[in-house]
């Protein structure tokens, strides 16, 4: 037995090989097929950027194009850097915008010109990595120079009005104000769009547009403020939806440092097909892992749509998963942000107990992760003082427990959109804790064979039993069943399924080649 919890060490390994047993099918699934957004993410490291007067990325249209006239099943590489050297054209951009005019054809070459295009694909696209390696020692040499916040866990907010230009203020008052890292969430709906919007916007509803350009102005300002407080204050965004290759691959090229991406997220909360995340999925980890970013999963989604309690093996069985899909891409454990969530319902009796219990659960089977600590939401009322004292128990928990990143609670969380003075007003909240109680982790440990421990072993009884069900079938049998979150996603359907093709036998992606060679 070992650690506060007096886990099995035989059944952690066991849980583990059982994750391995039930992902490799689905790792295997995304090695022998592709997608429009990886196709188009490698076009973006290749050089392609900006878009059509209506606003559509010149990446999409080239992509399109060579859809139409080769398909998607041999990749795009080839074809695109065939046709510039056929029509003498040095910059990818442009024969974007000749083949969105229609008057440049694609085809698959053969003998030299495929060598050729092959070299010609593999030197572009190396160029785009090498600008991902330089954001990554940036970010290292600023590291080093302004220093990490002097406590964990980290404090991580949100901000996010839907305009850039009010977004950057908010951010350096809330960096000012205690907040570690910045999160500025997307526009309510951005997920589903199968391209990513382009420059800077000022109209997103609930959330602010993801684009390169909003990337890069909130890391400059960040990058002010980290010189003025004299520590390093990270951002973060989302590589999710319909585009997460790219989303990725925009993150590394602006330096961001952290990246909401989950195995499973798309699937269960917005109906994008299996098969399309899983190979997304893994092209935008390998991307995550060159670029030194850490990721953060989604199991805390899972809470708000079943129950906290009977439901919380669940979270443990796609931590596990998620581990698993992130070491294979190459992701070091440092950089697994896995995700649980303080959602029992209060009035439920010994709830802060269940909660302790879940929260050292992930904290002892994840020992070197961070950890991504959610605040409650689903059973908040909007009364604002109740709401306050349950972040202040949630920020305790993440103290008892050694979080190493937790999201700040809004006492008016999940009801309207938090004012700045709510945001304020919950910093206070976990500047008072973590400054009162921060260091509790090192005495807390629970009564042995007590409550806490009970449980704790009971949730990782029922996620054993619950890998080998789903290796008995297969995950993505289990995925449609309902499994995860009580959402039920067929592989054969969803959105987003029209974009995904199996290899063809001549297939060839110059980015994943670089990636997997560095791994």
């Amino acid at each position: 037995m070992t650690g506060k919890l007096g886990l099995d060490p035989a059944l952690v390994a066991r849980a583990r090989e059982l994750a391995r047993r039930a992902g490799q099918p689905v790792v295997d699934l995304a090695r022998s097929h592709t997608t429009v957004s990886v196709e188009r993410a490698v076009l973006r490291l290749a050089g392609v950027t900006g878009a059509d007067p209506d606003g559509i990325p010149w990446v999409n249209r080239l992509v399109d194009a060579v859809v139409a006239d080769v398909g998607l099943g041999h990749g795009v590489a080839l074809p695109v850097f065939d046709a510039l050297a056929r029509e003498q054209i040095s910059d990818v951009t442009l024969l974007a915008q000749k083949a969105a005019a229609g008057s440049v054809r694609f085809a698959l070459p053969t003998g030299r010109a495929a060598t050729a295009a092959r070299k010609a694909a593999r030197r572009a696209v190396a160029a785009g990595v090498r600008q991902i390696d330089r954001r990554r020692v940036e970010r290292e040499r600023l590291v080093k120079r302004y220093g990490d916040p002097r406590q964990r866990p980290w404090i991580y907010l949100i901000v996010a009005t839907g305009d850039i230009y009010e977004d950057i203020p908010q951010a350096q008052a809330a960096a000012r104000a205690g907040a570690d890292i910045i999160a500025v969430i997307r526009s309510t709906g951005q997920s589903l769009l199968d391209y990513v919007p382009e420059g800077a916007t000022r109209e997103g509803f609930a959330g602010t547009y993801a684009t390169q350009e909003n990337f890069r102005l909130m890391r400059a300002a960040l990058d002010e403020s980290s010189k003025e407080l004299g520590r390093y204050v990270r951002l973060t965004n989302y590589a999710s939806g319909l585009c997460m290759p790219e989303m990725a691959t925009l993150a590394g090229l602006e330096r961001l440092d952290m990246m909401l991406n989950d195995s499973m997220y798309g699937i269960l909360f917005r109906d994008i097909n299996p098969i399309r995340t899983f190979v997304d999925q893994r092209f935008s980890r390998q991307v995550h892992a060159r670029a030194g970013i850490i990721i953060n999963t989604g199991e805390d989604n899972y809470l708000t749509t079943a129950d906290a309690v009977d439901e919380a093996h669940t979270v443990t069985v796609s931590q596990l998963l998620n581990e698993f899909f992130a070491h294979e891409a190459g992701l070091a454990d440092w950089q697994l942000g896995l995700g649980h969530a303080f959602e029992i319902n209060p009035d439920l009796p010994e709830s802060f107990r269940l909660e302790l219990a879940h929260a050292l659960l992930a904290r002892e089977l994840f020992p070197d992760a961070p950890l991504k600590w959610m605040p409650p939401t689903k059973h908040m009322t909007g009364d604002v003082f109740r709401g306050n004292l349950l972040d202040g128990f949630f920020n305790l928990v993440g103290a008892m427990t050694g979080q190493g990143i937790l999201l700040v609670g809004m006492m008016t969380e999940a009801v309207v959109t938090p004012w700045l003075s709510d945001r304020d007003i919950a910093l206070q909240n976990v500047r008072y804790v973590l400054g009162a109680a921060g260091g509790l982790h090192e005495d807390f440990v629970p009564a042995a064979g007590g409550f806490i421990q009970q449980r704790a072993h009971r949730v990782l009884g029922e996620a054993v039993e619950l890998l080998e069900r789903i290796g008995e079938q297969s995950l993505l049998t289990a995925i449609a069943e309902g499994t995860f979150g009580i959402m039920k996603r067929p592989a054969d359907r969803g959105k987003g399924l029209d974009g995904v093709a199996r290899h063809e036998a001549d297939y060839f992606n110059p980015a994943t080649e670089i990636l997997e060679a560095a791994a």
